[in-house]
Order: C-alpha cells, then structure tokens, then sequence
C-alpha cells in the first residue's frame, strides 16, 4: 500500500475487523540516521494482514483512530512505539509478547523461538538486519515481513493463558500500561553523547578528548545531512585513532585506519577542519568529567563506601532469590539501577513502607515493589554482630 487512496481501504478494513491487531514496524538501523519506520505490518482477524509503506504518506492518524478501541498486539514493543508514535499512532492498550515470555519465565523469548516453541511454526529471520529503506523492497522481504504478524495474536493468546495460569497476569498488565503510557515520550537525550564513542577509553588528557569531541559533532553532522548511520561515514575506530594521532595535513590523516575509503577521503577537510578546531580551543573549553548523577559504578565501592558494596551485595541476594523463585529473569523484577541507587542512598528510616515509596519514586511498579521491598527492608541495614 502505497497512497492516499489504498490507506482508506486499508483504514476501513481494519474498523470492521475484530479482537486485537498484530503490529509491527521495520526501521533500517545501520543504515540511516533516524529511527524511522519504513514499513508497518498490521494483521487483525477479519481484516487480514496489511503492508503499509508510510514515505509516501503524510501520517498514519486515520488508522489510529480506527484502533482506538483495539488492544495492540507487539514483539519487543519498546523498539517500535517511538517509530510508530512519528506516524501518529499510540496504542491505548496493547500486549507485548517479548515481555510476556520473560514474565512467565521462557529462557529463550524471541519471535523465532517462541512462535516454534508455542506454535510450531518456524519463521525466517534473514532479512532481519536488512536496509527496510531500499525501494522497490523485494518481494522475500515483504513476504518476511508478513510473517512477523501472521502469528502474534494467536502466539499473545498463548502467553496470556499462560500468565494467567501462573499468576502472573496482573503484573504484566502493569508492565503493559507502563509502555502505553511512555509511548509517545520523546526519547531521553544524553548529555555528552561523544563520550559512548567505542573506545574512548584509550584517549588520555583532555586534549585528545576534545578530538574525539570535535570529529564526533563532524560526523554527526554528515550523518544528519546525509540520513546515514553515523558509523557508515566515519567508524568509531577511526575517530579514535585520529584523536590519538592528531594528524595536521591531509596525507597523514589518510594514513590513518578508517580513513581510505573513497567517501571519507572526500570528506578530509570537514574532518581536518574539526581537528583544528580542537588543537584551537582555550583550556578552559576542553572537556571536562560531568559529576555522574547517582551512585558510581559498582566495582568502585568496595574503595569508594565499603558499607554501601555490603549493602548491595545483600540487595542483590534478595533479588536474584526473588526471581528464582518467581521464575523471572532478576532486571523483569526490578531495574538493576532502582537497586544501586536504593543500596548507595537508602532511606533514613528504613522500613517496608519507606523502602516502597524510594522505589516507586525511582519507577517501580506494585507488584514489584510488593514481592521485594519488604525483604529490601529487612536486609538494607547492618547484620547485627554475633554474640561472643
């Protein structure tokens, strides 16, 4: 489906359907720049399954409103709400079968795996990384694509059985409105975002990282222009190594691992250009290490507060017997980072119903705030001494 036109069709047959509705959306990360969606698939009982090709087209809010009764039926839905909420569609209520697995317990919960463990059917992944911005799209990777929702409601009413079955079924009703919920939340921006360049470690001084700093803003700006992954125009690897080298003419530069290829070649002065920029600044304007906000990393605790690394090696024995006993993977239980910060900076007063609120005001849901906070409670504070 590619117009105006075939979207009212579709738009209609999805209204008469019934049940939920099967949706997916496929992107081409690795490729490009923005996290877009360049395909949605949609199949509902009665309506059968749909391709809709979303560039042509304005938005998808017409659809949206015809399902806006219609519980959702996704894998893994925290990947594909963003791409979806740009097309204008937000579930109101959904079922993410990914998240259902983990809550009652299955080890392997891919599409793949759970569709041939629960159903029986085997479906192929090999188109899964593939470039869903290419056009024409190939038909093997349309039919792909079909696949991904031909058998998510019977695959969703398996696992919602199964919940039910164990209890479980309100819990992941909680973890369901959470994601509806944050739907059409913009994603959180990262301060400093060239520090995660793949190996960063190894650049020393603040100098070198104003390098690291200078070709980052460089590439992201080519990437930006180009809608290319960034690490299709330059790789981490490269700006790393020119950070070390700092190179001052162009046949250094392209000496340079990372920097022979034709298409960076071409762009030598943009990155010559930043790494002038860099040698340029004041001292004033190189970086500096942001304070980290919460606790720091774990391995440092032992050093930094060895009461606090006690503290959340006993937090951390509550957790992983909790979800043993639960057969829950232990970050479905309760996010490692609401632990950490729990462990570093626990409540003055330390009781179930203090130790409940921290979490919740970390983000925690009920039902995991009602199957561990009291044994937090009981462990956060000091074993007393043994008795001589």
């Amino acid at each position: 489906m590619e117009s105006a036109a075939d979207l009212a069709d579709i738009v209609a047959r999805m209204a008469a359907g019934t049940g939920p509705v099967a949706v997916d959306a496929e992107r081409a990360s690795g490729y490009r720049y923005t996290q877009r969606a360049y395909l949605v698939q949609l199949r509902r009982a009665g309506s059968g399954t749909v391709l809709i090709d979303p560039l042509p087209l304005d938005d998808l809010r017409t659809l949206d409103a015809a399902l806006a009764d219609t519980e959702w039926v996704l894998h893994a839905a925290s990947q594909d709400l963003p791409c979806l909420a740009e097309l204008g569609m937000r579930p109101r209520r959904l079922f993410d079968t990914e998240l259902a697995a983990r809550l009652a317990g299955f080890e392997r919960v891919g599409l793949a795996a759970l569709t041939e463990q629960l159903l029986g059917y085997s479906l192929e992944k090999h188109h899964s990384a593939a470039d869903w911005s290419t056009r024409p799209l190939p038909e093997s990777w349309l039919t792909y694509a079909a696949l991904d929702v031909e058998l998510l409601t019977d695959l969703r009413d398996i696992l919602a059985a199964e919940l039910d079955r164990q209890g479980k079924a309100a819990w992941a009703a909680e973890e369901f409105a959470s994601l509806v919920a944050s739907a059409d939340r913009p994603p959180r921006v990262r301060p400093d975002p060239w520090r995660r360049t793949s190996g960063i470690h190894r650049v020393r001084g603040a100098r070198a990282q104003s390098r690291v700093r200078a070709l980052w803003y460089a590439r992201d700006g080519v990437a930006a222009r180009r809608d290319s992954a960034p690490g299709r125009v330059l790789p981490d690897s490269a700006i790393v190594a020119a950070a070390e080298a700092d190179p001052k003419d162009e046949r250094t530069l392209l000496a340079i691992p990372g920097f022979g290829g034709r298409s960076v070649r071409r762009l030598a002065k943009i990155w010559l250009d930043a790494l002038d920029q860099a040698r340029a600044l004041p001292d004033d304007a190189l970086p500096v290490n942001q304070p980290v906000e919460g606790p720091p990393p774990p391995h440092r605790w032992a050093e930094r507060d060895p009461v606090a690394a006690a503290r959340l090696a006993r937090c951390r024995q509550v957790v992983v017997g909790t979800a043993e006993t639960h057969r829950l993977p232990p970050e479905n239980l309760i996010s490692p980072d609401f632990i950490r910060r729990l462990a570093w900076s626990p409540p003055d007063d330390i009781t179930a119903q203090t130790v409940s609120d921290t979490l919740r005001g970390f983000g925690a849901r009920n039902w995991q705030v009602g199957l561990i906070a009291g044994q937090l409670a009981a462990v956060l504070p000091a074993p007393s001494p043994e008795p001589a």
